[in-house]
């Protein structure tokens, strides 16, 4: 869909800095999807929150106010604040979307690389992914995944990708769908997506981004037709 820990959520998500108070209820609950610190379905009381990171109700509450506004939490007047919890019909439609932007992405990273911008950051993120792979590191591979992404947008440029690829709901996807294929099956995609991106080939990085998300979506479905049975 995350702190970068803090700095590369920030730069990813485009707003508040995670140095005020309601910034670090928000990224902190981000990255604590990843790290199955919070779960999908989960309530979010006020006060437990504002004890954990040590700021006041009103910043818990703008915090929760922008996860609502991102589809990441549920408000309701009756239940209070709760981690949004997806249905395979949603979660399918959620990757649809990812589908076509993480695609799109890679398409313009690729052109930006071939224009001349900076690729070190690509580099960097994907050793970081297969250190992390290496290591079964869960919340090291999330921080790296997180890594590519933000040097993906900035290699990209567009300032449209930069406002909407966040927004997609993948950190939902990931927190509540763990396939155990499904670290092998990213790490994978993300080297051959960033070979591509790296060679400055547009058609096959967009190629490659559009089936990571594809292979993601056969883990989750092959999984939840197995704990069906």
């Amino acid at each position: 869909m995350m702190t970068e820990q803090h700095d590369d959520e920030a730069a990813q998500h485009g707003a508040e800095g995670v140095r005020s108070a309601s910034g670090s209820v928000f990224y902190g609950i981000m990255s604590g999807l990843e790290a199955q610190a919070f779960v999908p379905g989960q309530r979010l009381v006020e006060v437990d929150l504002a004890e954990q990171y040590g700021v006041s109700r009103n910043s818990v509450r703008e915090a929760l106010q922008r996860l609502a506004a991102e589809g990441v939490v549920e408000l309701s007047r009756n239940r209070g604040a709760a981690i949004r919890s997806l249905t395979l019909q949603q979660t399918l439609e959620v990757l649809d979307v990812a589908e076509r932007m993480t695609g799109l992405l890679a398409r313009s990273a690729a052109h930006g690389v071939q224009e001349g911008r900076p690729r070190t950051a690509i580099e960097q993120a994907l050793r970081e992914l297969g250190a992390a792979d290496a290591a079964q590191d869960t919340e090291a591979f999330a921080r790296g995944r997180r890594s590519l992404y933000r040097a993906l947008l900035d290699a990209s440029g567009s300032q449209e990708l930069r406002r909407l690829f966040p927004a997609i709901q993948m950190p939902i996807v990931y927190a509540q769908h763990r396939p155990s294929t499904l670290q092998k099956v990213r790490m994978r995609d993300y080297q051959a997506m960033c070979d591509a991106i790296l060679s400055g080939n547009a058609p096959a990085a967009d190629k490659a981004a559009m089936a990571h998300v594809q292979n993601v979506r056969e883990a989750i479905v092959r999984r939840h037709a197995e704990t069906a049975q």
